[in-house]
């Protein structure tokens, strides 16, 4: 930074200049750069931009001639032509004054849509948890139900659970879409989404929101497939779309470069793909559990028995989200860079995440549809191999994430900031993913059992409460980005604790059939 005087006296105006000539960069660019200078620094900045088009810079930029080539003609090429402009002893009346030069070629980052770009995409799943995590929590609940039917082989209310899910799924999903599209600004506003990333926030979240609907209903008809035991058939959807998004993206936006919408389309359009697949198998099959849209409609004591059961896991969904959000929103107060690199490290913990959450929903549907069945020796059988799979696999993803993480993070971005960041997130996390699989399969097997209510009130008050005060008060003492990460671990800790002695304490029911009694 370009300054006057002594510069620890921090009263003084700092100067920051940049060059821009050419048609390569355009006049947002600059204004990105001045407004990340000016968000990252507590100190009054002069931001000089000397260009021979000044068309579209931001009114507190101060826009000044290309300065005079003082090299020969020969030398104009590359950074020469930026580097000779710096030779005039009174470059805009900066006479003796350190200049704190920007190239903006290091503004221009990521693989092809920049930091920017990449802070908005990354910053997006607190968001969509919020909106989709109540809806996914009562899915989840009308599985564990059509579980417990299947096992008891009670046909006729099987049906009628699974078509009012369906039901539910579809009003939900408008529902999500309207919601979403409305409260998308005040939200990014609300959890403290800086200016120069608001933009390309809004335009992601709100063509994601506008396809809401397809998410919806691939969670309802995955729930009803691994409900009845198959479990392959939304695994194998879910990597057709996965294929899919990554093509898409490549097209839409590392060849056409349509910006951050264009990759919210392709998550958008390969999540309809992979429910158009779930729902294509549903309703050619001829089993028990197929789905006619004839017979969709709401029952009365199926609807009850869904919302009884999912109800607390979509209020736990739902407020963990907004716990999330404000984590999210901590996060934002520390810039772009720390936005995009924590934004990284979440789409490498979401693939890591799958096999926490498919062991914890396996499990939640082998031990409801053993209760069903009478059988509480399977049951328990089930709970320790799955809990022991679930910990072992996770533990080996966190290790490898953790030694894989500076190539990982930086396959999102080259920048040496974001980079750093996702790296020490992960540092941080990774080795301590046994502790959140053991959390969620203790969550999964509770709901099998009938009981969602308990894991509902120990997320609730470790990964909410707990969490944001954590973070609320120790930020307030020690201002480091390290704080926010190691939140995770340490409620991970302690739910683990509470879990594993409840679960120790907890009867299995050993009646068959019925719907799952829900209790403390």
């Amino acid at each position: 930074l370009s300054f006057s005087g002594d510069w620890t006296d921090m009263t003084k105006t700092f100067n920051v200049i940049c060059i821009k000539w050419g048609t390569y960069y355009g006049a947002e660019d600059v204004n990105k750069l001045c407004a990340a200078i000016k968000r990252n620094t507590s100190y009054d900045v002069n931001f000089y931009c000397f260009t021979e088009r000044t068309e579209g810079l931001n009114e507190d930029i101060i826009s000044r001639p290309l300065p005079v080539l003082n090299v020969a003609p020969e030398l104009v090429f590359g950074n020469h032509r930026k580097a000779s402009g710096l030779c005039d002893d009174n470059l805009a009346g900066l006479h003796g004054q350190r200049v704190f030069f920007f190239d903006l070629d290091s503004l221009i980052v990521g693989n092809f849509l920049g930091g920017e770009a990449l802070a908005a995409v990354g910053s997006s799943g607190s968001l969509i948890f919020l909106l989709t995590g109540f809806v996914n929590g009562v899915s989840l609940g009308a599985g564990v139900v059509v579980a417990r039917y299947f096992g008891a082989k009670d046909w006729d209310r099987m049906r009628r659970t699974i078509h009012t899910t369906v039901a539910l799924g579809l009003v939900a999903g408008v529902g999500l879409t309207v919601i979403g599209v409305i409260l998308t600004p005040q939200i990014l506003r609300w959890m403290g989404t800086p200016d120069d990333v608001l933009v390309n926030s809004i335009a992601y979240f709100r063509m994601y929101f506008i396809g809401s609907i397809a998410v919806v209903m691939y969670n309802v008809g995955a729930s009803i497939l691994q409900s009845v035991g198959d479990s392959k058939s939304p695994m194998r959807y879910l990597i057709a779309a996965s294929l899919i998004n990554i093509v898409l993206d490549l097209i839409l936006v590392g060849w056409l470069r349509m910006g951050v919408a264009a990759a919210a389309f392709a998550t958008i359009a390969s999540q309809t793909v992979s429910a158009v697949l779930a729902f294509a198998k549903l309703t050619r099959s001829q089993e028990a559990w197929a789905v006619h849209w004839s017979e969709v409609k709401f029952d009365g004591p199926s609807l009850k028995a869904v919302i009884v059961q999912g109800l607390p896991s979509g209020i736990q969904n739902s407020v963990i989200s907004i716990a999330n959000v404000i984590v999210q929103s901590n996060i934002n107060s520390f810039g772009a860079q720390a936005m995009a690199g924590c934004g990284a490290y979440s789409k490498v913990e979401g693939f890591a995440f799958l096999p926490v959450t498919c062991f914890a929903m396996a499990l939640a549907t082998f031990v409801s549809q053993n209760v069903g069945a009478g059988q509480p020796d399977r049951v328990k059988k089930g709970m320790k191999f799955g809990c022991l799979c679930s910990v072992l696999m996770a533990e080996v993803v966190g290790a490898t994430i953790y030694a894989a993480s500076p190539w990982l993070i930086g396959a999102f971005s080259r920048e040496a900031d974001v980079i750093a960041f996702g790296v020490r997130q992960a540092h941080t996390i990774t080795l301590f993913y046994c502790l959140l699989a053991f959390s969620h399969c203790c969550a999964g097997i509770l709901r099998g059992l009938g009981r969602p209510v308990v894991p509902m009130m120990v997320m609730l008050a470790v990964w909410c409460l707990l969490r944001i005060t954590y973070i609320t008060v120790t930020l307030h003492f020690i201002r480091d980005i390290g704080v926010v990460f190691w939140a995770y671990p340490l409620t991970w800790s302690i739910s683990s604790v509470l879990f594993a002695w409840y679960i120790l304490h907890c009867p299995i029911p050993k009646l068959g059939g019925g719907a799952p009694e829900v209790k403390a």
